[in-house]
C-alpha cells in the first residue's frame, strides 16, 4: 500500500499463506453486467444454493486488504432484489447498513444489486464507458458462513466495448469466467475490465522453473510504449528477487501488474497476493522519461509486498476482517521497510540514482517518534491510513434523478414498471445531456459542474430520448419523457441560480 509512509508501520510477523482449501459442492456464482456504464453503475447478481433453512446474511464489506480504516461499501448500494430459486421474489431485512438478512427461501437465494462507482484508485471502484475499474470488497456482497466456499464469476461486458479482463483470479476455458478458492482469495483480486494493453515475460526462478509476468496498462501507451515499460520492471523484480532469494509461486501461474493511467481517477498503489493495482491519474508511459521517473516508483514500492505484507504477513491481518478495521503492531516492518527497499531496488537496478537516505532521516529527526512508539504508530494507521472514504457517490448525481423517473413512472401507474425503468434509462440521458450542454456554454458553468464537463466529452449524447423502433412512444415512455422534461426545466433554473 503506497500512501502510508515509513512513519507508521510494524513488530513481530509471521509468514501466513492464504488457505486454498474450500467446499465446491455449492459455490457462490457472480455475473456482472454493466446496463448503464456512461452513469457509473455496474449491476451484480450473486446465488448462493445448497442453503440451511435459517436466513441468509449477506453483506458489504466495511473494509479492504491493503486498507487499515472502514470505508463503508454499502452506501453505493441501490435497487437490492432477492428472489428464490424459483424466482419469487423474497423479503429481506437490515438489521445493519451492511447487513441484508433474506429468510423463507428454499435453499436457493439470488440477490440482484446495482452499485455506483465513479472513483478510480485501489479502494474503491470506478465505472464507465472506458473501463471498469473494480476492488472486490467495494463491489460484491458476501455471506456470513460462507466465507470458505469456492467462487465463480462471470463478466458480461457492454457491447462493443473490446473489453479484456485483468485479474488474479484463476482463468477457465471461457475468458469472461474466472473462479477464487475462497472469500479471502476473491477480495484480494481486485480487477480491470477495459481495452487494455498487455505485454508478458518470464524470469528465471531459482529452482529453474519460470515466474510469469503481466504488464496491463490502461491508458495511452501503444503496445510498444508498454513492452518498454515491462523491459524496465523485468530489470527491477530481477533485484527484488535477490534480495528474498526467489520468486514465491504464484498460484494463478502468473503475477499481474494492473495500471490504471486514465486521465480520471485517484493516485493510489495496493499490493494483493498475485497482482498490485496502481492508478496514476494522466500518467504517460510514451516517453522514456515517464517510464522510467513516474512509473517505476510505485510498481517498486507494490512488487515488495509480493513478499512482505503477503506472505511475510502480520498476524492481525490475517485472516482479513472485512467487517471492521484491522488492527497489527507491525506496519513499521510491513510498510516501513517497503517504504525503504522501493527506491533502494530502483538504485540497483539502474533505474534511479539516488539512495532512499532523506526518508530515514526524516523519521530519525522528526518528532513524531517522541510522542508514539513504531508498534503505536502501526494501531494508529486505521486513523491515519486513507480513513476517511473520499469516493463520489450517486446521491445527487444521475442514478438519483433514475430512480426519481422510476418512481414516478410507479406513481402513474405504469406497467410493467420494468419497462418504464428502461425508458426512464433513456429520459436520463436527455438529462444528462442538458447538463452537459448547460455547463459546457460557460467557463463557470463548466468549471462547477465537472460531472457535466465529462458527460459532454465522453458520451456527447443527443437530446432525442430512445423511442421504440417502427411505432410511437409508449405511455409509460411518454409518462418517463413527461418527469424528464420537467426535471430537465429543473436542472436549467439550477444552474441558472448559480
Amino acid at each position: 500500500m503506497r500512501r502510508l509512509g515509513l512513519a507508521i508501520v510494524l513488530l513481530a510477523v509471521a509468514v501466513v499463506v492464504a488457505p486454498i482449501g474450500a467446499r465446491q459442492a455449492h459455490p457462490v456464482t457472480y455475473k456482472v453486467t454493466f446496463p448503464a456504464a456512461e452513469h457509473h453503475w455496474v449491476q451484480v447478481e450473486v446465488t448462493w444454493t445448497g442453503l440451511p433453512s435459517a436466513p441468509l446474511q449477506a453483506r458489504m464489506s466495511r473494509s479492504s486488504p491493503g486498507r487499515y480504516a472502514v470505508h463503508e461499501f454499502a452506501k453505493n448500494v441501490f435497487f437490492l432484489e432477492a428472489f428464490n430459486g424459483k424466482g419469487q421474489p423474497l423479503a429481506y431485512t437490515r438489521p445493519n447498513v451492511d447487513e441484508w438478512d433474506v429468510a423463507g427461501h428454499d435453499g436457493t437465494v439470488k440477490i440482484v444489486y446495482r452499485l455506483f462507482g465513479d472513483y478510480a484508485d485501489g479502494t474503491y471502484v470506478g465505472i464507465d464507458t472506458t473501463h471498469a475499474h473494480m476492488n472486490m470488497p467495494a463491489t460484491f456482497l458476501w455471506a456470513t458462513g460462507h466465507e470458505n466456499d469456492a467462487m465463480r464469476i462471470t463478466f458480461a461486458p457492454p457491447a462493443g466495448s473490446n473489453w479484456k479482463v485483468g485479474t488474479q483470479l484463476f482463468p477457465t476455458s471461457d475468458p469472461w469466467t474466472f473462479t477464487a478458492p475462497n472469500l479471502q482469495y476473491f477480495m484480494d483480486s481486485p480487477t480491470e475490465l477495459s481495452d487494455f494493453v498487455m505485454s508478458t515475460f518470464s524470469v528465471p526462478n531459482t529452482d529453474g522453473t519460470p515466474a510469469d509476468f503481466r504488464v496491463v496498462v490502461h491508458g495511452d501507451g501503444s503496445q510498444a510504449d508498454v513492452d518498454e515499460l515491462a523491459k524496465l520492471v523485468s530489470r527491477l523484480v530481477r533485484e527484488q528477487m535477490a534480495v528474498f532469494g526467489e520468486f514465491p509461486k504464484y498460484e494463478p501461474g502468473y503475477y499481474t501488474f494492473l495500471l490504471d493511467y486514465a486521465p480520471w481517477g485517484d493516485g493510489d498503489g495496493m499490493e494483493h497476493r498475485n497482482s498490485t493495482s496502481i492508478s496514476n491519474p494522466g500518467l504517460t508511459i510514451k516517453t522514456p522519461q515517464s517510464r522510467q521517473q513516474r512509473a517505476m516508483g510505485t510498481i517498486s514500492h507494490e512488487f515488495f509486498h509480493n513478499w512482505n505484507v503477503e506472505r511475510i504477513r502480520p498476524v492481525g491481518l490475517e485472516p482479513f476482517d472485512f467487517t471492521r478495521e484491522n488492527i497489527t503492531c507491525c506496519l513499521w516492518l510491513a510498510e516501513g521497510f517497503t517504504q525503504y527497499y522501493g527506491p533502494l531496488l530502483l538504485v540497483r537496478a539502474g533505474l534511479a540514482q539516488n539512495p532512499p537516505v532523506n526518508a530515514g532521516n526524516a523519521i530519525i529527526n522528526g518528532a513524531g517518534r517522541t510522542v508514539r512508539s513504531a508498534v503505536q504508530m502501526s494501531e494508529y494507521a486505521a486513523f491515519a491510513d486513507a480513513a476517511t472514504s473520499v469516493d463520489a457517490t450517486d446521491r445527487t448525481r444521475g442514478q438519483a434523478r433514475y430512480e426519481e423517473l422510476v418512481s414516478a413512472c410507479r406513481a402513474f401507474g405504469a406497467s410493467p414498471v420494468k419497462k418504464c425503468a428502461k425508458w426512464a434509462a433513456g429520459a436520463l440521458n436527455t438529462l444528462s445531456c442538458a447538463r452537459s450542454r448547460r455547463a459546457a456554454r460557460t467557463r463557470r458553468g463548466a468549471r462547477r459542474d465537472s460531472f457535466a464537463v465529462r458527460a459532454f466529452h465522453r458520451t456527447r449524447r443527443t437530446r432525442r430520448l430512445r423511442e421504440p423502433s417502427g411505432g410511437a412512444p409508449t405511455g409509460e415512455h411518454r409518462v418517463c419523457r413527461a418527469k424528464c422534461d420537467r426535471l430537465e426545466r429543473r436542472e436549467d433554473v439550477r444552474l441558472d441560480r448559480r
